[in-house]
């Protein structure tokens, strides 16, 4: 009687023993099982990058981008980098703008200095 022995992905080893018929039946189902898990491990890993390519950018990336437009060459008031977000699309509350620039002066992104404004000194970020 005709054997056949097959490895797995997992290391273990299958011993099949039958007709000619059987065994072929048998390593062609092995295979087509594990075209089928490949294929699916594809899909998973495309969907799961296609999610990420949606997300949206964090507020802290825009402001980044900004300033390798150069908007940063001078200072800037938080009012004047919620402006200018609001034209690239995204609306965030000045509130919310003081806790990210911080994080990026913090990580040497930015620098602020004081800077003279309608009410008074207030600070202002720059390159």
């Amino acid at each position: 009687m005709p054997k056949a022995t097959i490895k797995s992905r997992t290391g273990a080893v299958i011993a099949i023993e039958g007709t000619h018929e059987e065994i072929s039946r048998i390593i062609a189902d092995f295979e087509k099982s594990a075209v089928m898990i490949q294929a699916r491990s594809e899909f998973v890993e495309q969907k799961a990058q296609k999610r990420a390519e949606k997300k949206r950018r964090a507020a802290s990336d825009l402001v980044v981008e900004l300033k390798d437009e150069g908007f940063f060459d001078k200072p800037r008031a938080l009012s004047e980098i919620s402006e200018a977000l609001e034209e690239k699309g995204r609306i965030i509350p000045v509130t919310s703008l003081s806790g990210i620039m911080i994080s990026l002066v913090q990580n040497k992104t930015l620098q602020r200095k004081k800077i003279d404004g309608k009410q008074g000194k207030k600070w202002g970020y720059v390159k």
